[in-house]
């Protein structure tokens, strides 16, 4: 009697198997709203550190930084990202290239929020510097500041340069590990210092919606035939029309900037910021990272 049972229900589980799972969802794990997640518990703000950030020495307002000549492109609003192009001028950039030269280390991989740290180049293949805070480098933090709206609370990290040899890679990652207690890194910036004659190396976020005009966003980003004729890139554009991701293009001098939590009082941080720096092929890459230390919005 029970197997005539099952099999007389077999057609009814088939045809109302969502709504029995959303039932059976809502009996053994509660309804969880992630949009509605519990409030950010904000601690004190913690101690700043000079060795870790760009603090102002009272000399900053006497620095003579020139005009700003970058152009910006909104390329995401939720989260909030930006394509600048001529973010640091050619002078910026052999300046940034000398004073880190003989200074790099190899890089390294945080856990639990910055405490602790280890090398594993299957993860994170390149080489780090801790660039000093010249005048140089203070212009393109205090335009890194400018940017941002001079945010309350909100510093800028000393600044790193990164250099990739052939097959030097980051795998994906967040660059907020940690908002605990209502801090963390803010926002990022990616630019590109050096990479001509290069081969692979670009910066992917396989979670971003690609929006605007496809054909105009070719010329930063990868599409499906770079090296094709124009006819064959317009197609590759439509072809991308909707697909999720952007490979950003090292082209030297430009940026991209991102917001990596949300604003909405849970300090949680933005999924589609998920990225990575892919396999050099060919030449030498060489970034900066800018990244911004502070209070997340509430």
């Amino acid at each position: 009697m029970f197997r005539i049972f099952l099999i007389a229900a077999l057609p009814l589980f088939f045809v109302f198997s969502s709504e029995i799972f959303s039932f059976l969802s809502g009996v053994f794990c509660p309804p969880c709203n992630c949009e509605s997640a519990k409030p950010l518990n904000r601690i004190p703000r913690p101690q700043l550190r000079p060795e870790f950030l760009a603090l102002e020495n009272g000399t900053d307002a006497a620095l003579e930084c020139g005009e700003d000549g970058y152009k910006m492109h909104v390329f995401s609003r939720e989260p909030l990202v930006v394509y600048f192009e001529n973010f640091v001028s050619v002078k910026e950039r052999e300046h940034l290239l000398d004073i880190s030269e003989k200074i790099y280390m190899p890089s390294t991989i945080t856990h639990n929020g910055g405490q602790t740290s280890d090398r594993n180049t299957k993860v994170r293949d390149s080489e780090v510097a801790l660039v000093p805070r010249t005048e140089g480098v203070r212009c393109i933090e205090r335009r890194a500041t400018e940017v941002q709206g001079w945010r309350d609370e909100v510093w800028i990290e000393r600044l790193r340069v990164q250099k990739y040899n052939p097959g030097g890679h980051y795998n994906h990652h967040f660059d907020w590990s940690s908002g605990r207690g209502g801090w963390g890194r803010v926002s990022s910036f990616m630019v590109w210092v050096h990479g001509e004659e290069l081969e692979g190396g670009g910066t992917e976020f396989p979670r971003l919606e690609l929006r605007g005009d496809k054909k105009k966003w070719c010329k930063f980003i990868e599409c499906e035939d770079d090296v094709a004729g124009d006819d064959s890139k317009d197609n590759a554009a439509e072809t991308s029309e909707h697909k999720k991701g952007a490979v950003f293009k090292v082209i030297p001098g430009n940026a991209v900037y991102w917001e990596n939590f949300r604003s909405d009082g849970t300090g949680r941080g933005y999924n589609e910021t998920w990225h990575a720096g892919l396999p050099v092929k060919k030449g030498v890459k060489v970034g900066l990272n800018i990244w911004s230390y502070g209070r997340i919005d509430s």
